[in-house]
């Protein structure tokens, strides 16, 4: 049975190629997101380790951010004095490092990276523990003098003697370029400026007597640890105090998050790849099985029992598994590659000699690829084990072709109600959590249901789908809808390889477009300012940027914006941390807000605050409540509410309640806020264009920011949810490569399975092009088929996840039906490319040698 088993797997190798393909793609993108995000670490692990002081004293950590406001924890340099005479103590540093900063050229463009990595400025010591060394010219000397790092020098064109302009929370100042420094470990992308001690604190940080951190060197022989508490002994707990170990478990865990998006992004491709690939491992079987009738019954004739002949199918599946996981492993380690080399592109610089390729890695890919196809082939085994041995020799049709359809009809009939009721809990539900929750319930269940009940709908759809093929093309037609009608349950599974793709094409199609369009409808009714000038990546600014927008020719009213992280303790006991956004007086001329209590005057009023009105009923809050409240620094106070909103939409997690307050009140709390928004009206008598042109020549040298209008805020909504879309459809273009694959593998070998039939097509009169048009017909139809039933799921999951965006204020439905159009028309587009070849072969057949084959 062995040697039978592996003669058979090395006679079909061409057919189970396409197969060990869509194995080997789920394998590559599980490989190469694990390799990639190991190196990584490893890197970033090398770097913490190796530039973080053996105890650094840090400001404590305060309220969190949710919107970024600006400010900059700082603790007294002096700190760096009291802990010089510490036991254990050999050097003290003070640092200095700003990252909302922004450098620009002597043409006033930016110097920093545009992959998102930080610019950032830092006071320049000689240390040990420092990422750079200097290699050009000297260290700074003085408050015009800076180094810069060396990447940041080759990508900009920058070098020694040229005038940079450092934008900074204090003011913008002119520095010149006396030396490079170069990165002695990897570069995180970030674009570094060095000043001297004294410079920094003044200019970055506006007072000689601040700093960021306290870097201390440890004396041979004393322990991280030991010398932490000896600090710890003197400070007491006003604040941080981490070993280099903490340190730098604390800076991964930063950037946990920027490589998590790319680990999951990836598995994304590969469970995609893995979800797709079984149905098209599961047809492969099923048909060759059904190909191999009187072989297997042969076998069962000459002795194997049922176990041998199952035993015999799983064994080729693992034979394929192993050959697709291996290949997959070693693409998944090209992959990897890949991206490193992408990310060098984007200024991190990943060494590929440093490839970390640990043993989880090949595990993995093995579980992964044997895994799928063990799984994907057990049904098909089980079925060929089933075959009597009579019937076989008879060249009967398998048996169970009509109970497994009944049986399919009941259990996707229970799972589709299943699915249909979590979907219905969903559009009903007042929760947005638990509505999300049924949400994603509903989808797995519906895509199961129609994964399983999809071959019962074949034939009520392609008798519509296909119903003018014999008006237009005659006989031809007639046959190529009736061969798709054959057999229901290969015709099903092909096409939900399709179908899976193009359902997250359709539902996330109708929750993006219904987003859009509700968000042009919230800019429209709440920004009534002409213009808001605001940060490209929607950070804080100097307020010195405010004041060019104030001296810009034909500037009327200018309300200013900002961020005010805080922390409040409401009525029902509950602590609640979020950021309030600080507007100055007049907002009602730049802003239309809609109150169900109170008004923006007692809303702005100092030491007042306002919020939405459901969040203020969910937590027992009254107009005139007084809130025990908390800001950075631990500046504590109380808030009296203002005034209740009634904004659909404009609550979030980021600022939850939909908190408001006075700029005097943020002023009074963080005075060291930067601003994150200018709203802007024009003069009495002054073009709102000319407003613009005077605005961005005023702003030309602040490159970090941008004038926009009620036109460029949608456009820079849709950018955003744009992403979202691209990451699908780079999903949906893996899927439908992989269902190209498996439409290709079902008409090969459907080919094959027909060779007497065509064969006896030809012999009374078929032309070769008749022929290749019908196979083209059964592809189409197929394709369309999986289209018009992915398409419906998508449409079903698209409504009800707008009815948990509509809980969030986004209550506009809008449903893309050119996009859909397009998608059908490529589904057609897809069905002609997969038939080309299986066609191309069927028409070179020779006439007698088919209707002689057995």
């Amino acid at each position: 049975m062995l040697k039978a088993t592996l003669r058979s797997f090395f006679a079909h190798k061409g057919r189970l190629a396409l197969s060990a393909l869509a194995v080997l793609l789920s394998v590559a993108f599980v490989a190469g997101s694990l390799i990639f995000s190991d190196t990584v670490n490893r890197t970033f692990d090398r770097l913490f380790a190796s530039t973080s002081a053996d105890v650094s004293i840090e400001p404590k950590e305060g309220i969190s951010e949710a919107i970024p406001s600006g400010l900059t924890p700082t603790l007294p340099a002096e700190v760096a004095d009291r802990v010089a005479d510490v036991d254990g103590v050999a050097k003290t540093d003070v640092d200095v490092g700003v990252e909302n900063i922004t450098i620009v050229d002597a043409d006033n463009e930016s110097v920093g990276p545009t992959s998102g990595a930080p610019t950032i400025a830092v006071a320049w010591y000689e240390s040990d523990r420092s990422p750079v060394k200097l290699t050009d010219g000297h260290a700074p000397r003085g408050a015009d003098q800076a180094l810069i790092d060396a990447d940041t020098a080759d990508r900009k064109n920058v070098g020694i003697g040229d005038t940079l302009n450092i934008l900074a929370r204090p003011g913008s100042f002119k520095v010149e370029v006396v030396g490079i420094a170069t990165f002695t470990t990897t570069n995180p992308g970030a674009a570094l400026v060095f000043l001297d001690t004294e410079t920094a604190q003044t200019k970055l940080l506006g007072d000689p007597d601040l700093a960021t951190s306290i870097g201390i060197e440890a004396a041979p022989g004393v322990s991280d640890a030991e010398l932490k508490r000896n600090i710890v002994a003197e400070l007491g707990a006003d604040y941080e105090v981490k070993t280099a170990d903490e340190q730098a478990k604390s800076a991964a865990e930063e950037l946990a998050g920027f490589l998590d998006v790319i680990k999951y992004v990836m598995l994304g491709f590969a469970g995609i790849a893995v979800l797709v690939g079984v149905f098209l491992i599961v047809n492969t079987f099923s048909m060759l099985i059904a190909q191999r009738t009187r072989e297997l019954g042969l076998m069962r004739a000459l002795g194997a029992d049922r176990r041998q002949v199952r035993r015999s199918v799983l064994t080729e599946a693992l034979l394929l598994g192993l050959v697709g996981s291996t290949l997959g492993l070693a693409t998944g380690i090209g992959l990897a590659l890949g991206l490193i080399k992408l990310m060098s592109l984007l200024g991190m610089n990943l060494k590929s000699t440093e490839m970390v390729i640990g043993w989880p890695t090949p595990v993995a890919a093995y579980l992964v690829g044997v895994g799928v196809t063990f799984v994907a082939a057990y049904l098909p085994a089980r079925r060929a084990a089933r075959v009597s041995p009579m019937a076989a020799l008879a060249d009967v049709e398998v048996a169970g072709v009509g109970r497994p359809l009944k049986v399919r009809a009941v259990v996707g009939v229970l799972v589709g109600a299943a699915g249909a009721a979590a979907l219905i809990g969903c559009a009903v539900s007042e929760d947005t959590s638990n509505a999300a929750s049924l949400l994603g319930l509903g989808i797995v269940l519906t895509l199961i249901a129609t994964v399983i009940a999809g071959p019962l709908l074949v034939r009520p759809v392609i008798r519509v789908l296909g119903g003018a093929f014999p008006a237009v093309f005659g006989s031809v037609g007639r046959m190529s809808q009736r061969n798709a009608l054959r057999n229901p349950r290969r015709t099903g599974a092909t096409a939900a390889a399709l179908m899976v793709g193009l359902a997250l094409v359709g539902g996330l199609g109708v929750a993006s477009a219904s987003m859009t369009k509700s968000f042009d409808e919230q800019i429209d009714r709440t920004l009534g300012a002409d213009f808001v000038v605001q940060s490209a990546d929607f950070l804080p600014f100097p307020e010195e940027i405010t004041e060019k927008v104030r001296a810009s020719d034909g500037a009327g009213l200018v309300v200013r914006q900002r961020y005010a992280p805080v922390e409040l303790r409401l009525p029902d006991g509950k602590k609640v941390t979020s950021t309030a956004g600080a507007y100055e007086d007049r907002l009602d001329e730049v802003a239309k807000i809609e109150y169900s209590a109170g008004d923006t005057a007692s809303a702005l009023a100092l030491d007042h605050i306002a919020m939405d009105r459901e969040f203020a009923e969910d937590h027992q809050v009254r107009i005139g409540t007084v809130l025990p409240a908390e800001f950075p620094g631990n500046r504590k106070t109380r808030l009296t509410v203002g005034a209740l909103t009634d904004q659909p939409g404009a609550s979030g997690p980021a600022n939850q309640g939909n908190l408001f307050l006075g700029f005097g009140t943020a002023e009074k709390y963080l005075p060291d806020g930067q601003d994150s928004a200018v709203f802007v009206n024009a003069a009495s008598g002054t073009d709102p264009d000319t407003l613009r042109a005077s605005m961005e020549k005023s702003l030309d040298p602040y490159p970090q920011v941008q004038v926009r209008d009620q036109a460029d805020y949608k456009e820079l909504i849709r950018g955003q949810i744009a992403v979202l879309l691209y990451l699908v459809y780079a999903l949906l273009g893996l899927a439908i490569v992989i269902a190209v694959l498996g439409v290709v593998n079902t008409l090969a070998l459907s080919v094959v399975e027909r060779t007497r039939e065509i064969g006896l097509l030809r012999a009374i009169g078929l032309a070769r092009r008749q022929l290749r048009r019908m196979i083209r017909l059964e592809s189409v139809v197929i394709a369309v088929f999986g289209a018009v039933l992915g398409l419906s799921l998508g449409l079903v999951w698209g409504l009800a996840a707008q009815r948990v965006l509509a809980l969030q204020g986004m209550t506009a439905l809008d449903i893309p039906w050119g996009t859909i159009l397009i998608v059908v028309a490529g589904s057609v587009v897809v069905g002609l490319a997969a038939a080309l070849l299986p066609a191309l072969r069927a028409s070179r057949m020779n006439v007698l040698a088919a209707i002689a084959h057995e």
